[in-house]
């Protein structure tokens, strides 16, 4: 059965010329007798350069919305995609399982490896279940040890980021949160094998630096990283969320900044539309991707991979 497209704001235009082919499609269907196929073709071709021409030019607040999308692939869709043989482990040994943060090991391309992630889920339930991806202590403390286990066994780690950040709730707080969240950053700074991260939709703050403190960082073309959501940075600055726009703006949370800053490594293309107009193409891009980031450390020493990673971080900020 065909799934329902979202459209977004922006994307009035295009889904006003989608709606007239669904239209056509559905007299052809019902009556074959009638030939619309050069006028479904020419419609085809409108709405195709329409969204090429408004995807062409996103601001970083669109670029926020099309991150947010609720049909975007999630941290799910990328391990059923690429990892095979997966093995989900859960628990922290400490306090609990926190579905925010899923992991286990498996295999990438024939490679074993540990795929960590943050997933939000796709329907109501879901989304509940894995609390929108927010994660509280026990998921950051489940992420330290497969990290640990992962080194132990010379396995390179592959993180997904997709987070409006970490849960901010009072007994994630009684928990230790922020204990959590550093531990994991250090874990991922301690590895002595390579890391992948890579940013498939929101990096929120620390909540994504938790699993993204790698040796190359990935994001989507139109994903998004900074250290707190638009609409939380317009609250502080101006008294005024209304003011979301200006602040992704001024906050260079896109990939064609952050590359540009030197905080991020590689940028992953979409389609045209975003990566839920073509979720296998993503998800194979992604893929090349992590094997092209994690090919050059093979054959390097534990010492040299931490090394590496150390100065990749040290450095952001010297030369600008």
């Amino acid at each position: 059965m065909a799934v329902t497209r979202t459209y977004l704001d922006f994307e009035k235009p295009v889904a006003e010329l989608e709606a007239k082919l669904e239209e056509l499609r559905a007299v052809s269907a019902r009556d074959g007798a009638v030939s619309i196929a050069e006028e479904v073709g020419r419609l085809e071709a409108k709405a195709g350069q329409a969204l090429a021409e408004i995807y062409a030019n996103l601001t970083p607040w669109q670029k926020t919305q099309v991150a947010r999308h609720p049909q975007r692939p999630h941290f799910v869709d990328y391990c059923g995609g690429l990892i095979t043989e997966f093995t989900p482990l859960a628990g922290d040994r400490s306090f609990g399982e926190d579905e925010a943060i899923l992991g286990g090991f498996g295999r990438f391309r024939g490679r074993p490896v540990l795929v960590l992630g943050q997933e939000k889920g796709a329907t109501t339930e879901a989304r509940l279940r894995h609390n929108f991806g927010m994660a509280r202590p026990e998921g950051y403390r489940k992420a330290v040890r497969l990290m640990e286990t992962a080194d132990r066994f010379g396995l390179p780690v592959i993180a997904f980021a997709d987070t409006a950040g970490a849960y901010p709730g009072i007994e994630a707080e009684e928990r230790g949160q922020a204990e959590a969240i550093a531990r994991s950053t250090e874990a991922c700074l301690a590895l002595g094998v390579p890391n992948v991260a890579v940013v498939i939709g929101e990096g929120g703050s620390g909540g994504a630096i938790a699993l993204a403190t790698a040796n190359r960082v990935l994001m989507l073309e139109h994903a998004i990283y900074g250290v707190i959501s638009p609409e939380g940075a317009a609250s502080i600055l101006w008294r005024d969320q209304g003011r979301a726009s200006d602040a992704a703006t001024a906050m260079k949370i896109t990939a064609q900044d952050l590359l540009r800053l030197g905080v991020i490594d590689t940028i992953i293309p979409e389609a045209t539309g975003g990566a839920h107009r073509d979720r296998e193409g993503a998800i194979r891009s992604a893929g090349d991707a992590i094997a092209e980031s994690l090919a050059p450390f093979d054959g390097l020493t534990p010492a040299e991979i931490r090394d590496r990673r150390a100065e990749k971080f040290l450095a952001i900020g010297r030369t600008l």
